[in-house]
């Protein structure tokens, strides 16, 4: 192998191994397709207990468990408790007795430490720490198994569930204490031979706001804990298939909680996938955002992926257009012209317009250039895509410049004349008003100029010629008339 071709062949190994490295370090956007059990549980609003079970494990993520068991295990944990608590001689018959019972035998199997944010069922079931809700669960899948009726409640920082005591009592039940059925009731405290030593009281706490939740409901709460906790540390990718999977498993509630601290999942969902994009624009990845938003708003309609999209291709065209690339502000506009609304697409087109124009007002070199560029703007206004002040501020910075240029060029009287021409053919306004103020005191005093050098070398009447031609130009200056009446005295002197 010669050495052309050994080099050669060593680039194409580097950069194929580039590509392979940059293939395996790249993040790919999280699914927006919900797990298929979503949909099927999202139609048990009044579950079996195994059902409860399977759906609190899911619901806790218990296939990426970090203890490394899997779902069954955690299921067979439940089962046998399940077994346990039914064939207990001192399972109560009664409702209310019952709901007792359940509670503390929870406690006394599972419950070993509060751990503030701790809503995982299968880390309830394998380290004893929990919460108000994971406890919640646990208690209505247990409640559930020996015939007792459960449904949630939750306030804005706190949830725990009511039982059905018989008839029309509906008992709170505060699952993370293990005296917390009926709170603000005493209760008779035995000791082991069944007398009683004292009571036990455990306050009622008044919620000013408190909502009734179905048990759907109230395991869709691990999810929404375990979202806020990842979207705390922006961990998007793992929050977002949560999110979704909690829409679509709240997507046939036929009851829906009333209340406005049970947020609408779906609303949820949308502001973490606007936050997930929001994080991409934060890390300068703004292609990376819109690509994202193009996935998501076609799988997620909302309006406020309108705001999103434009707020991002206007940051990503401010940046191109300061930095006058013209062209890929125009590329970038074509590609997004789908997802941007007609008032957001003709405020960007204006934007490019506006921007375009000012380039090429700036980069005129000679009248022909300021020309072609006076007849752009003509076509502009009939468009009516930029605003007739706007046109006439350019324009009038274009006629400036081209008159500057022909004062250097030329003569400050071509650029007099110039600027005449361009106030009958535009109009008057105060700049071209003053320019042409301008260029008149420049050229009476090139005028005055040329006189002075024609007098000073004596050439009298060359000079009194010269002087009746520039009052013809400039009739009754005072300037020009005092050189004149400068130069007939010494005419007559001589």
């Amino acid at each position: 192998m010669n050495k052309t071709i050994f080099t050669w062949f060593f680039i194409l190994l580097m950069v194929a191994g580039t590509a392979r490295l940059k293939a395996q370090t790249a993040v790919p956007f999280p699914t927006l397709e919900a797990d298929p059990k979503a949909y099927e549980y999202a139609r048990q609003e009044q579950a079996s207990w195994q059902t409860l079970t399977e759906l609190s494990l899911w619901a806790s993520g218990a296939d990426g468990s970090a203890t490394g068991k899997r779902q069954p295990f955690f299921e067979g944990l439940i089962r046998g408790a399940v077994d346990e608590l039914r064939m207990s001689p001192a399972l109560p018959l009664y409702p209310r007795e019952k709901g007792v019972f359940v509670l503390a035998f929870m406690h006394k199997k599972f419950l070993k430490t509060y751990a503030p944010y701790q809503v995982k069922l299968d880390t309830l079931l394998t380290s004893g720490t929990y919460n108000c809700v994971s406890s919640a669960v646990l208690y209505m899948i247990l409640a559930v198994s020996v015939g007792l009726d459960v449904k949630g409640v939750m306030t804005r920082d706190h949830a725990f569930v009511m039982v059905n005591a018989g008839g029309s009592l509906i008992l709170d039940v505060e699952t993370a204490n293990p005296l917390g059925f009926d709170p603000g009731t005493r209760r008779e405290f035995h000791d082991n031979f069944h007398a009683v030593t004292g009571f036990t009281y455990v306050p009622a706490r008044n919620y000013r706001d408190r909502a009734s939740i179905s048990q759907l409901e109230l395991v869709s709460l691990i999810l929404s804990n375990r979202i806020t906790e990842l979207e705390s540390r922006n961990r998007f990718n793992e929050a977002v298939p949560l999110a979704v999977n909690r829409a679509a498993l709240l997507s046939q509630r036929r009851n829906p909680a009333a209340s406005s601290f049970f947020s609408d999942p779906r609303k949820d969902l949308i502001d973490l996938l606007l936050n997930f994009g929001n994080s991409l624009v934060r890390a300068g990845k703004e292609e990376e955002a819109l690509r994202w938003a193009g996935l998501a708003e076609a799988r997620y309609p909302d309006e406020e992926w309108q705001d999103f999209i434009y707020t991002v291709v206007n940051t990503r065209l401010v940046q191109m257009l300061q930095n006058q690339r013209i062209s890929e502000a125009q590329d970038l506009f074509n590609a997004n012209l789908s997802r941007l609304s007609p008032g957001n697409a003709a405020a960007f087109r204006i934007m490019i317009l506006d921007a375009d124009l000012v380039q090429q007002s700036s980069r005129i070199r000679s009248s022909d250039n300021a020309e072609a560029v006076l007849k752009l703007l003509d076509e502009v206004k009939t468009t009516s895509i930029l605003p007739a002040g706007r046109i006439e501020e350019l324009r009038t910075f274009v006629l400036l410049k081209a008159a500057e240029l022909l004062a250097l060029e030329k003569s400050s009287l071509e650029a007099l004349k110039f600027i005449e021409a361009a106030i009958t053919r535009y109009g008057k306004n105060s700049q071209l008003e003053n320019s042409l103020q301008v260029f008149r005191t420049n050229r009476v005093a090139e005028l005055h100029n040329t006189f002075v050098d024609l007098f000073n070398h004596r050439n009298y009447e060359g000079a009194r010629q010269f002087i009746l031609d520039a009052l013809k130009e400039f009739p009754g200056n005072r300037h020009l008339s005092a050189d004149l009446e400068l130069v007939e005295k010494a005419i007559k002197k001589k």
